[in-house]
């Protein structure tokens, strides 16, 4: 059966829809910025949607209302899946939960400093809370699924959404992630790697220095071309394969070799009916980290041997964790739609031989490809077409 989408929200350090962080991405507008949100932590480039750090289940509800309203849709939706994840979901509420309870503890005012902090709702602070808080504002009665895949979580959502349509288990999904990751575990952990910027992030590039966390919701509404067709919705394009598999090797590193990777890619073409030469566009993870940029360059050049154009858009929005692989499928969305593709913000030195777009480049694209590599060996492929 083939899937459709429909409908995309796109809220962004660009820009809070989905026309304003395409316009701003295409004008090369960066939203990265030099910030101390947390004075135990030095000033970072981070890439804030607003001046401090979102509320997750906030954006998730804003995302899914904005999705609806461009699929011209209005809830209740009862039949429609619901595949909705973040790699970090609500840790920033059980870290605040934590320091809460450590402040009190020292202060010796625990019940002073509990009725005046009102504990949330335990339900909404589970990992899955987000689908959930999806599935109660569009009142989905039917699967509700989070995933949590780390950096591949969003293409995940939309291959679980898009094999819930094929299959027949529903019409419609709305699929995608969510993220408001710049919390001060999140930040110490990456810096304890020796994974963060000090600067900016500038994918494959030679000077690259790291990644810079973002915030961000991608939320997509897909469809079977039947009901789409029926209700004459407007159409973005067509998801036609996926491809997801793990490395079994680190935690944190990816295999050297790729070979998962290219499986991975490999098994979104066949899945896809798509040949190497049938890709237009790429949009890589590009990390803007030494080992992922090296690795992901190999990786297309071994499949890619006779050149297709590749970007990242980490530099912009920088890296927005879970919900990146969704940013990416969206702009993709827009390249096929546009027939523009997006620079890879950043990039001044290419260290790579790769065809690297460096302004936004007017061409047609037929197919795109969009590439997610995770922690724990993630890989996420997701070719969409016109």
């Amino acid at each position: 059966m083939e899937v459709v989408v429909t409908g995309i929200a796109l809220i962004s350090s660009l820009g809070e829809s989905l026309e304003t962080s395409w316009k701003n991405l295409t004008l090369g507008c960066i939203g990265i910025e030099l910030e101390q949100p947390f004075p135990e932590l030095a000033a970072l480039p981070l890439a804030f949607i607003y001046k401090q750090p979102a509320d997750v289940k906030q954006l998730t509800q804003l995302a899914v209302a904005d999705a609806l309203v461009d699929a011209g849709l209005e809830p209740p939706l009862p039949d429609c899946g619901v595949v909705i994840g973040s790699s970090r979901s609500q840790q920033a509420v059980w870290e605040e939960l934590i320091k809460s309870k450590v402040e009190s503890q020292k202060s010796k005012v625990a019940s002073t400093a509990d009725s005046h902090s009102p504990t949330p709702e335990f339900s909404e602070t589970l990992p899955n809370a987000i689908a959930t808080i999806a599935a109660r504002q569009i009142g989905a009665i039917g699967i509700v699924s989070s995933p949590m895949a780390a950096c591949a979580t969003g293409i995940w959502a939309i291959a679980q959404g898009s094999l819930l349509i094929e299959t027949g288990q529903c019409q419609r999904a709305i699929v995608g992630a969510v993220e408001a990751p710049i919390t001060p575990l999140t930040l110490a952990g990456f810096r304890q790697m020796g994974a963060l910027a000090t600067t900016g992030a500038y994918p494959f590039d030679r000077h690259r220095e790291g990644l810079v966390l973002g915030e961000a919701a991608a939320v997509l509404v897909l469809e079977s071309a039947k009901i789409a067709q029926q209700r004459s919705a407007k159409i973005y394009g067509r998801v036609l394969g996926y491809g997801l598999t793990n490395d079994a090797f680190h935690a944190a590193q990816p295999e050297p070799t790729g070979r998962s990777a290219i499986a991975a890619i490999k098994q979104c073409l066949e899945r896809g009916n798509l040949t190497p030469q049938d890709i237009d566009y790429i949009h890589a993870h590009g990390t803007a980290t030494q080992l992922n940029d090296k690795r992901e360059a190999q990786i297309i050049q071994y499949l890619f041997p006779h050149g297709v154009p590749v970007s990242s858009t980490k530099g912009a929005t920088g890296h927005t964790l879970g919900a990146s692989g969704a940013i990416g499928a969206a702009f993709c969305l827009m390249a096929l739609r546009h027939h523009i593709l997006p620079p890879c913000t950043g990039l001044r030195s290419p260290q790579f031989d790769l065809d690297a777009i460096v302004t936004p480049r007017r061409a047609t694209v037929r197919h795109s490809l969009c590439l997610s590599f995770g922690f724990g060996g993630q890989n996420a492929v997701l070719a969409l077409g016109k």
